[in-house]
């Protein structure tokens, strides 16, 4: 039986990425369609032909520091109230399933750099900007439409990265591919590579599933370690990592981007664990496909 799948947010690399996935390898087991949320007429579109809507329009990726109030209010009206009027929207045309994309960014930042951050099911969310504040404040008002008809499963993602992918990712191999040498970090981040995501998420349509979902690579990554694979050249010097202790300590925009970069925050193995296989690459294969395609 076919799976009809609406996408709800046109031109999300997420949602680009799992159209393109399961046109690659599930052509004949899914029927995927794309609604731009940026056009007021979405409100009038047909949902009840869908077995299940997969919402990937959000604002993401942002500047957190300096913010004006009213870009602050747009958040929480995208990331939250515009996925909850979808939802709703999606429960009252007979859909049986609603998928959001909130982050791990829920849990608040990672732990600076030297210590670790392990988040298990016990971990409350604690947000500490209103990027995480609005994605939280969604999936508080979502689980509210859940019942025996109608689906929520939440994917509190890490990390995502892939082929043209954004964020912090490209800024990293621009890095790796320019800097002679790097130090020695030890840190440990959870981190997802986009073709493991886009085949969680297929599982997840496939089995109807609800609930709070935490996938991630088998293997969690150090900062050192992706930079040395995505260039096996740069030497890797421990004397360097003197000077990303001194900028830790720095206070203001520096040390959060130290830690940002060098600091730990990863789920615990147990939270991401699924009935079925996922991962279908490993951290060198999925960096190296990463790198060859973009």
């Amino acid at each position: 039986m076919t799976k009809r799948v609406l996408i709800t947010g046109a031109n999300s690399y997420i949602g680009t990425s799992f159209e393109k996935y399961i046109k690659e390898n599930y052509l004949d087991n899914f029927k995927i369609d794309t609604l731009d949320m940026l056009n007021p007429k979405w409100r009038e579109y047909d949902f009840s032909r869908y077995d299940s809507i997969f919402h990937v329009a959000g604002i993401a990726h942002v500047d957190v520091g300096k913010v004006s109030e009213k870009k602050k209010l747009l958040h929480y009206k995208v990331n939250c109230d515009l996925a909850y009027e979808t939802a709703l929207k999606a429960k009252k045309s007979g859909v049986k399933q609603f998928i959001y994309m909130s982050s791990i960014i829920v849990y608040g930042e990672s732990a600076p750099y030297g210590k670790m951050k392990i988040i298990t099911k016990d971990t409350k969310p604690k947000p500490v900007n209103y990027y995480g504040a609005s994605k939280l404040q969604a999936e508080i008002k979502l689980s509210s439409l859940q019942d025996n008809c109608f689906n929520i499963a939440v994917i509190r993602s890490p990390m995502i990265y892939g082929p043209g992918s954004r964020g912090n990712y490209p800024m990293l191999s621009k890095m790796a591919q320019k800097l002679p040498c790097f130090p020695n970090i030890k840190n440990q981040r959870s981190i997802l590579y986009i073709e493991n995501l886009c085949e969680f998420i297929k599982l997840l349509i496939l089995n109807n599933n609800y609930g709070i979902f935490y996938p991630q690579n088998k293997e969690y990554a150090s900062t050192t370690t992706i930079v040395k694979i995505i260039n096996p050249k740069i030497k890797i010097l421990s004397i360097l990592n003197f000077g990303v202790f001194i900028s830790s300590k720095i206070p203001g925009r520096i040390s959060r981007l130290c830690n940002k970069a060098f600091g730990s925050m990863l789920y615990a193995k147990s939270m991401s664990i699924y009935d079925e296989e996922y991962c279908r690459y490993d951290l060198e294969e999925s960096i190296q496909r990463t790198e060859v395609i973009k």
